[in-house]
């Protein structure tokens, strides 16, 4: 890691244009910068749910969630650099292992949740929601620009991980899911 910033502000964005790893200049509405920041929310709201794991004592957690910020970062220099490439599968395949531990010990689900229970776990599922948008973002900048490696299987594999740590996350606290009623049947 060569390059540091010295200076936060550069006055080069300020006529809404923004620049790419590859020395490309583009308009900070585009695709690749929509996917960038997409991905830059998730990791923030990721960075608050560890905290407050952090607080509530649930280390295990941390251990499986706080390296995905690390590789979100990675996936962020990924869409920066469309050259890069910082992902692999063995990432995607630690996060499967980890859902699939979790998943066992939950049991199937029986009904659609909703995000509450508990501040962590409401926390969770905003997370996942992130993970989604981001994934979205991801797709559309795919269909316009191909991008190369895990990235859509990654960021994918995140979201789902967040749904089953929400779950994790209630059982760790005692807490029970909220747990979807559909709308009552209008009387006739």
């Amino acid at each position: 890691m060569g390059y540091r910033l010295s200076k936060i502000y550069t006055r080069t964005g300020d006529k809404g244009e923004t620049g790419l790893g590859d020395g490309r200049r583009v308009p900070k509405d585009h695709p690749r910068i929509e996917a960038i920041g997409e991905v830059d929310s998730l990791n923030s709201q990721l960075g608050v749910l560890l905290a407050g794991l952090a607080e509530a004592g649930l280390g295990e957690l941390i251990e499986v969630l706080a390296p995905c910020q690390h590789r979100l970062f990675d996936l962020g220099g990924e869409l920066a650099m469309p050259s890069y490439q910082a992902l692999d599968t063995a990432e995607v395949e630690r996060l499967e292992a980890a859902i699939d531990r979790w998943n066992e010990e939950l049991g199937s689900l029986k009904n659609f949740i909703l995000p509450g229970g508990s501040m962590l776990v409401a926390q969770a599922h905003v997370c996942r929601s992130a993970a989604r948008a981001a994934e979205r973002r991801c797709q559309q900048l795919n269909a316009l620009e191909p991008l190369e490696g895990v990235g859509l299987a990654y960021i994918n594999r995140v979201s789902d991980l967040l749904f089953v740590a929400a779950r994790i996350i209630g059982r760790r606290q005692g807490v029970d899911e909220v747990l979807w009623q559909p709308a009552p049947k209008p009387e006739a």
